[in-house]
């Protein structure tokens, strides 16, 4: 499912409150067309980005400054530190603090973690988290819990979370996290809704989360603003991109 594109919101500053970006993407540790997922990236023109499978292994660090070069951006937390997850943000953001979060280890099953950060952008104060959820289903339902739960930890009103759910809206794990925060897809559709596989997008796995204060302008897969040849070429999975405005706090 689609929806007419038109024109997502550009980021601003507005009486203190900020528009600002934010792009999910699973990267799939740059195993792919490196040049085509930084044109995807410079693109959407974000201020934050919630990276998935960013580079974890030998060198990851050169790999995520490379990306952020690229891109014009500034590494915020993650990596491999995060076991995958990472933030990137632009020049717009204060850094006020991050923090690496690894999550607990089921034996046969890969690590998860979480890349947290907590910024402001204009007058906004942003609490930022980036996942990617486990494939196994009891897993992921204490790890949607463990992000609800890092967010509140967090101290802030306002914050944003994204990233590879590795379920379908209607599955236990989805539902927890859009029971207590808006789905920004469900708040405002823009652009296109399925984001797995880029070659045949069928499900929507990949999503953006706002708390209830934040308001949200548009939220899906950016199709009118990257050369679809870019996004089938840059990793496996679609971005999700969204315009939200934070109030000051």
């Amino acid at each position: 499912m689609t929806t007419p594109a038109g024109q997502l919101p550009a980021s601003a500053t507005e009486n203190g409150s900020a528009v600002i970006r934010v792009l999910s993407y699973n990267i799939r540790s740059m195993r792919d067309d490196n040049a085509a997922l930084a044109r995807v990236i410079r693109a959407c023109e974000p201020d934050l980005v919630l990276v998935q499978e960013a580079p974890r292994f030998f060198r990851w660090r050169k790999a995520a400054a490379r990306l952020a070069a690229a891109t014009d951006l500034v590494i915020l937390s993650g990596g491999a530190t995060a076991a995958g997850p990472m933030l990137l943000c632009s020049l717009r953001a204060t850094v006020e603090r991050t923090e690496d979060v690894l999550l607990p280890l089921t034996p046969g099953l890969h690590r998860r973690g979480f890349a947290t950060a907590v910024v402001r952008i204009g007058g906004a104060r942003i609490g930022v988290l980036s996942a990617h959820l486990s494939l196994q289903s009891a897993e992921r339902y204490e790890q949607a819990g463990a992000l609800l739960d890092r967010l509140a930890a967090m101290g802030v009103e306002h914050a944003i979370a994204g990233g590879d759910l590795n379920e379908r809206p209607g599955g236990r794990s989805f539902g927890r996290l859009a029971g207590a925060l808006q789905d920004c897809w469900e708040a405002a559709p823009w652009g296109g809704e399925s984001t797995f596989t880029p070659k045949d997008p069928n499900q929507r796995i990949d999503a953006i989360f706002a708390t209830r204060g934040i308001e949200v302008l548009g939220c899906g897969v950016p199709l009118g603003l990257v050369a679809p040849a870019d996004l089938t070429a840059a990793t496996d999975h679609l971005p999700v991109l969204a315009a939200l405005r934070v109030r000051a706090e």
